[in-house]
């Protein structure tokens, strides 16, 4: 009887041709898996190079505002000029890790230190040991640094200013290795402050690129006597402590002919004194002692002086003042020209206040020529109707860190909410404070919210004559998202003539870059190299696996069909060969 094989070949074949699919699916899917690893890795290389060639061209600048209740320090960077002479260089607020801007504040004010200069230096040297660590080592020699002084020190007599600058020029220098210069340690006049306040504000909001883009365009007549059409620039209003600023841009020729020449500021931004595109005629002038916080003092003064008092029968003890621009039963105590402590008590009378404080804008001086703001200032007329202003520290923190009324200013609706606060009891008030309802607002700003609040309006309305109709004022801190002080139009203004250094280095940076000629390896490379690994490992694994294997390789088992069959039947798959029986 001849034995019966079994042939699985077929069988065998399908198994391994779907085994073969799969390999090669998970081939494909395993290449394209390694290459986006290896392409990512190179991407991040690349990157990081890119990163740090750009770095080493990135320049600092420091600069301190020294002003009446304190110095507070802040960082600056840039890249290299864009080399395109319509283009200001590009400075920006340094931001630490958790992208908040690298600010911070010291107290007292500069001017704490007139009988004791000498101690001006440590004073500021620990903003600047907080600035440093901010800045990379290498670039510390080549960072410049501006200590520039304000109202508080303006107030103080010039001996006792130069005493101080010097201490600071001084004793600076040798424990840090900023660039310094003579200049760079002042105290700069209120028309100053105001120019490089009116500088950061326009330049925030992108009004010296002369693009249709930012707004409404107007035509402004150059000093070469040709006309050029740029966007029309913004006017602002600067609110401290000690003092006001008001600057806006005058171009009209006629109107700038009747202006006393110390109240025009005019400049050029441009990287060049050719670039007289960039040339601004702006109307300046500043108010000292007419900030919130002298405000206040002079009020107070005159409050004490006008408060007829009857002597009472012990001297030890003395009648309590009546103040309406305090919430009603509010307690502060003041002291006198004689040094005697005064209690005062609020009523909270906010129409009341705003007529007591009216007065101190000296709106009787004699203008000597017409128009004029306060104090016998000339202002020209605004165009009310195309004109939007800015207006920046307190006409901010009075509206915002109590009222939460921040941006677009409404009379009616911030009187209405001053009005309230004024009228509400003090004990009510500070329940409120107690549980946190103001979390941006300290201790002196919620005492003194309702006087500031009606100092605001006096100067706005009876002192720069804005009417209460006027909707295109707002008050600000940020604009699109950067802080607006006039420290950043200090560093725009005072770096406009750097050279274009480096341009070429920068220009290949952005272009061509040092791993440029790697790009290639970072892109088709790795996806060649694993296509070739993948191809390599499946020719192995085919060569190793055979499609159909030998009739020889067979297992030789009897075929139990043949029992099962009737003579003349054959199982199909079974068949007879001559002189081999059945197979």
């Amino acid at each position: 009887m001849g034995r019966v094989y079994c042939c699985p070949c077929i069988q065998m074949k399908g198994d391994k041709t779907k085994r073969l699919t799969f390999v090669v699916l998970m081939a494909v899917i395993i290449m394209s898996f390694l290459t986006l690893i290896i392409s990512g890795l190179l991407s991040i290389t690349v990157f990081r190079a890119e990163s740090d060639a750009v770095e080493s061209f990135v320049h600092y600048g420091i600069v301190i505002d020294c002003g009446s209740s304190g110095s507070r320090v802040y960082v600056y960077f840039w890249p290299p000029h864009s080399g395109n002479p319509h283009d200001l260089l590009n400075i920006q607020q340094l931001m630490d890790s958790k992208e908040k801007p690298v600010v911070k504040k010291v107290s007292p004010g500069l001017s704490e230190f007139e009988n004791n200069p000498d101690g001006a230096s440590d004073h500021i040297a620990k903003l600047l040991e907080f600035a440093q660590v901010y800045i990379p080592k290498e670039k510390h020699k080549e960072t410049p640094l501006y200590v520039l002084a304000t109202a508080g020190m303006r107030m103080i007599p010039k001996v006792a200013q130069d005493q101080i600058m010097q201490d600071l020029h001084k004793d600076l220098p040798k424990q840090f290795d900023f660039v310094v210069a003579e200049n760079h340690f002042e105290v700069i006049p209120g028309k100053t402050e105001g120019v490089y306040a009116w500088i950061a504000v326009n330049y925030a909001l992108d009004r010296f690129s002369h693009s249709s883009d930012t707004g409404a365009m107007i035509e402004v007549k150059l000093p070469d006597g040709n006309v050029h059409q740029r966007s029309r620039t913004v006017g602002m209003i600067d609110m401290g402590g000690g003092s006001v600023q008001i600057a806006f841009e005058i171009t009209d020729e006629n109107q700038l002919k009747r202006i006393p020449r110390e109240m025009i500021a005019e400049f050029n931004l441009g990287c060049q004194e050719t670039d007289i595109e960039h040339t601004y005629r702006v109307y300046v002038t500043t108010f000292l002692g007419y900030g919130a916080n002298s405000a206040i003092e002079r009020y107070q003064e005159v409050l004490l002086k006008n408060n007829t008092l009857a002597k009472p029968k012990s001297s030890k003890k003395r009648k309590t003042v009546t103040d309406p621009c305090l919430p009603p039963g509010m307690p502060l105590e003041v002291q006198d020209d004689a040094g005697i402590t005064r209690k005062f008590v609020g009523s909270g009378d906010f129409g009341e206040c705003k007529a007591r404080l009216a007065p101190l804008l000296n709106l009787s001086v004699a203008c000597n020529q017409d128009p004029c703001s306060f104090n016998g200032i000339h202002q020209p007329a605004i165009d009310f109707l195309h004109s939007d202003f800015y207006g920046f520290s307190e006409f901010w923190y009075t509206m915002e860190d109590v009222y939460r009324m921040g941006g677009s200013y409404k009379f009616k609706s911030f009187e209405k909410q001053a009005k309230e606060f004024c009228s509400t009891t003090w004990s009510q008030l500070e329940a409120w404070y107690q549980k946190h309802l103001y979390p941006k607002a300290d201790d002196h700003r919620f005492k003194y919210e309702c006087i500031k609040s009606a100092w605001l309006s006096v100067v706005l309305h009876k002192g720069f004559q804005f009417p209460q109709t006027y909707s295109h004022f707002q008050s600000a801190q940020l604009i699109h998202g950067k802080d607006i002080q006039w420290t950043l139009g200090a560093l725009i203004y005072r770096t406009r003539f750097l050279p274009l250094r480096d341009l070429e280095l920068s220009q290949m940076v952005h272009s061509v870059s040092p791993w440029s000629k790697f790009r290639v390896f970072s892109n088709e490379y790795p996806i060649v190299l694993c296509f070739i690994v993948v191809l390599a490992a499946i020719f192995l694994y085919m060569k190793r696996l055979r499609l159909c294997p030998k009739r020889s390789d067979l297992s030789r088992v009897p075929s139990m069909t043949y029992f099962m069959t009737e003579e003349d039947q054959l199982e199909q798959g079974v068949r007879y060969v001559k002189g081999q029986g059945y197979l």
